[in-house]
């Protein structure tokens, strides 16, 4: 097992038996939901690629929204980021989050 961008809390990426788990990821607090959720996308984009991975390697992914009325904006973001390639199974749901600032947050499970 290997943990990456560890600290007392947690490990933003934890690898094993060939499995990539990232932590959630959000936005900046300042942006509306279509930024925070392509910043998500983009954090997640980054982390897969530390662990050895990439999108097209994602098997699930969680997202996390303070409200269902942002199910559309944070649709067209991920259609988009996902085009040309094959998207994971996906679950969202309506959540409170960390801070009241963010509007979305994604957590991640993908092939190595």
């Amino acid at each position: 097992m290997q943990k990456l961008q560890s600290n007392q809390r947690m490990s933003k990426i934890v690898i094993h038996n060939q499995t990539v788990y990232l932590s959630g990821q959000t936005g900046n607090a300042e942006d509306d939901i279509a930024t925070q959720t392509l910043t998500c996308l983009e954090k997640v984009e980054a982390l897969l690629e530390e662990a050895g991975s990439d999108k097209s390697k994602m098997l699930s992914a969680t997202v996390w929204l303070k409200s269902m009325s942002d199910y559309a904006a944070m649709n067209e973001v991920w259609d988009k980021w996902f085009e040309g390639v094959q998207p994971p199974a996906r679950a969202c749901g309506e959540s409170a989050l960390a801070r009241p600032e963010l509007l979305v947050e994604v957590t991640v499970i993908a092939a190595e």
